[in-house]
């Protein structure tokens, strides 16, 4: 903190940044812009000064709007609140939805020539295009959240925290969420008392909705893919738009090389939760197919073995990643690793990638084929530059907007041998 925050600036944004935020400068020096676009003339509050380095601002009116500014979709959200009771989680519902998808272009392109060296348009031949999820540009990007989590303040009120704080923000509306989610979550005043989050979920396997309050013990839930169940804890990980599980097993099958598609190799599927993308993968080798799950959640393990068992030579194993390829590489017999580099690996890691030295272990047991999905650009970029260091290239690359309203996207590669 210091003498600068809570002065009013007169901004003109230039940019948008990973994260969300925009970008303008003030007298030389980088401010971060909330609730803003580039190309607009805002006045903004600064609400962080790291010194030299840069400054945080939260806008708190608009002089020239960019012209793909809206009523943001969330009016609890909307700049006639004062920022600091702004629920969070659509930073982006000011924003027309096709030019939100531009951002998160910009975004991921910048990614890949700061993070990978790499420019995107020339190793793919054609510019990346963030792709609609069916039925989204109908509903305006709304309604696609089947799990919200919901935090509860002092007096029993649940709401959203507002953004980059835990102030929690009563609001009468989820319009991210699914209807079914909307109508079974417990907005009003006082309305949770004694409890500190309140999750609501609505599993397409079953009708209603769930809530899981604090630590309550865990119940299974269905999910269902196209014509096939996964078992789930309700408080475990499932991918949250109504859509991505079917848009990512799809994406998954359609960058997995058929021609480095070996039905004897052994295939890994890492950080492979309840075994959605070993399912994914399992689906193209075949009946034979080896597939090995490898995820830290012991309970989503448990499941994956229940959901991964029509494929007698598929397996789920509980285990760091890390900890499960470094005894992996050094374990491995001459067959094993031939198997190994005939077969190829899907990872899904959390937001902050999978990280050197999961990529080197990876790259050490030379597959055929790496098919990365990931939820941050940077870490994906970042990922991509380590395995070219190793030796396989980026090949191809779809990205998908599986958050609207929100500055969150996925994008699926593939990483093949550069010789």
């Amino acid at each position: 903190m210091g003498e600068s925050v809570g002065t009013l600036l007169e901004l003109d944004v230039t940019g948008i940044a990973h994260g969300g935020i925009s970008v303008a400068r003030h007298e030389g020096r980088v401010v971060f812009v909330s609730d803003a676009i580039p190309g607009e003339r805002v006045t903004a509050r600064v609400t962080e000064d790291r010194k030299k380095s840069f400054w945080r601002a939260d806008t708190v009116s608009v002089q020239q709007p960019n012209e793909h500014r809206v009523d943001h979709v969330w009016p609890e959200a909307g700049l006639d609140r004062d920022p600091a009771v702004r629920a969070g989680g659509a930073e982006f519902g000011h924003i027309a939805l096709s030019h939100q998808r531009t951002l998160k272009h910009d975004v991921l392109v910048d990614a890949f020539a700061r993070f990978a060296r790499t420019d995107l348009a020339d190793v793919l031949g054609r510019d990346v295009v963030v792709e609609a999820v069916p039925g989204d540009d109908v509903a305006n990007g709304l309604g696609w959240r089947t799990r919200v989590r919901l935090h509860v303040d002092a007096d029993g009120t649940p709401g959203p925290f507002a953004a980059r704080s835990h102030t929690v923000v009563p609001v009468t509306s989820l319009p991210l969420a699914s209807a079914v989610v909307q109508e079974n979550a417990p907005l009003g005043r006082g309305a949770m008392p004694g409890a500190s989050v309140v999750d609501v979920l609505a599993p397409s396997g079953s009708e209603g909705a769930r809530l899981v309050i604090d630590e309550q013990k865990q119940t299974v839930v269905t999910e269902t893919v196209g014509e096939r169940t996964f078992a789930v804890d309700d408080n475990g990980f499932w991918q949250v738009h109504r859509q991505a599980p079917a848009v990512l097993t799809a994406a998954v099958q359609d960058l997995v090389d058929p021609d480095r598609l070996d039905p004897e190799g052994q295939h890994l599927d890492l950080y492979g939760g309840v075994g959605l993308l070993a399912a994914a993968l399992g689906d193209l080798v075949g009946p034979r197919a080896k597939v090995t799950s490898v995820e830290g959640s012991e309970r989503a393990t448990e499941h994956a073995q229940e959901n991964l068992a029509e494929w007698i030579g598929a397996r789920a194993e509980t285990g760091r990643v890390d900890r499960w390829l470094a005894r992996t590489a050094t374990g491995a017999s001459p067959h094993e690793r031939a198997r190994f580099r005939a077969g190829t690996v899907v990872l899904d890691p959390p937001r902050s990638g999978a990280g050197r030295e999961v990529v080197v272990q990876i790259a050490a047991l030379q597959p055929a084929q790496v098919v990365y999905v990931a939820c941050d650009p940077v870490a994906l970029a970042r990922d991509v530059a380590t395995f070219a260091d190793l030796g396989y290239r980026l090949e191809a690359l779809r990205a998908f907007d599986l958050f609207p309203h929100t500055h969150h996207m996925e994008a699926v590669a593939r990483l093949v041998p550069a010789a």
